[in-house]
C-alpha cells in the first residue's frame, strides 16, 4: 500500500447527508484548500440520506466562489456488517423508544468509532491530516460515541495505532441546534441555510414527503423534533 505524506491543508469530512454533516462540510471548505468526503452505507433505515449527500456536494460549491476548487473526491464505504450485528431502530423497522440502559434504541453501538477509524485509514492513504465529523454532545440523544471525551480518546488511539498526527475536528460539539443553524448562516448566509433546509436529511424514519419550514421529515421522531426546535429558535434569534 502506498500513501501520501500527510498534508496540513487537506481535510476529510464525514458527510452523511444530514444537517450537521452539511454544516461541517461548509466549515471545512472555509478552512482547508482541499476537502474530500466520505460516507458509510450500513443499511440505515434512513438511507435516503445517502442520495441527499450527493445533492449537497453538487450544490454547496456554488455558495462561495472558492469552494468549487477546494472540493475533492467523494468516497463511499459499504458497512453492511454493522447492520448485520446491530439491532436498533436505525437498522430495523421498529418503533423508536428508550432502552433499559437509558439510551434511545436509535443508538448503533460502535458506529462512530468505526466511521472515524475507517476515515482515518482512508486519510492515511490520501495524505490527509484533518478529519471532520458532526458529533455533538449539546443537543443529542446521549450517544456515548458522540461525547467529546470519546472523540479525544479515539484521536489518541488512532495516532498511536497508525503512527500519524491526525486531528479529529468536531465543530458542533458544543453547539445546540439553533447555534448550528446560525453557524451555517455565518458560513454561507441564506444560501447555505436554504440548501440545508431543502436538500439535507435528518429524519430517522427516512421520510421525505412533507416539507416543513425546517426541511423534510416525519416531524415526530427525535431527530425531526430536535431539528425543528433548533430552527424555530434560530429564526427567533434572526428576527430579534
Amino acid at each position: 500500500m502506498t500513501s501520501r505524506p500527510a498534508s496540513n491543508d487537506r481535510a476529510l469530512v464525514l458527510l452523511s447527508g444530514g444537517q450537521d454533516s452539511a454544516t461541517c462540510l461548509a466549515w471545512a471548505l472555509a478552512r482547508f484548500s482541499h476537502v474530500e468526503t466520505i460516507a458509510f452505507d450500513y443499511g440505515q433505515r434512513h438511507a435516503v440520506e445517502l442520495n441527499c449527500r450527493l445533492t449537497i456536494r453538487d450544490k454547496i460549491v456554488g455558495i462561495e466562489p472558492t469552494w468549487d476548487g477546494r472540493l475533492g473526491e467523494d468516497h463511499s464505504v459499504d458497512l453492511g456488517a454493522l447492520n448485520a450485528i446491530s439491532d436498533t431502530a436505525l437498522t430495523r423497522d421498529v418503533e423508536i423508544a428508550m432502552s433499559d440502559d437509558g439510551l434511545p434504541n436509535t443508538f448503533v453501538p460502535g458506529r462512530n468509532i468505526l466511521f472515524l477509524t475507517l476515515a482515518a485509514a482512508l486519510a492515511y492513504r490520501r495524505g490527509i491530516r484533518h478529519i471532520v465529523g458532526g458529533m455533538c454532545e449539546t443537543d443529542y440523544s446521549g450517544y456515548p460515541d458522540c461525547r467529546d471525551d470519546a472523540i479525544k480518546a479515539l484521536q489518541v488511539a488512532l495516532n498511536i495505532g497508525m503512527a500519524r498526527d491526525f486531528v479529529l475536528h468536531t465543530p458542533l460539539m458544543w453547539r445546540d441546534k439553533a447555534a448550528t443553524w446560525s453557524l451555517a448562516h455565518d458560513l454561507g448566509r441564506d444560501a447555505l441555510v436554504d440548501l440545508i433546509v431543502e436538500d439535507s436529511h435528518t429524519c430517522y424514519r427516512g421520510e421525505r414527503g412533507e416539507r416543513h419550514d425546517w426541511g423534510h421529515g416525519c416531524g415526530a421522531c427525535p431527530a425531526c423534533e430536535l431539528r425543528a426546535a433548533g430552527f424555530a429558535s434560530y429564526r427567533e434569534g434572526q428576527a430579534a
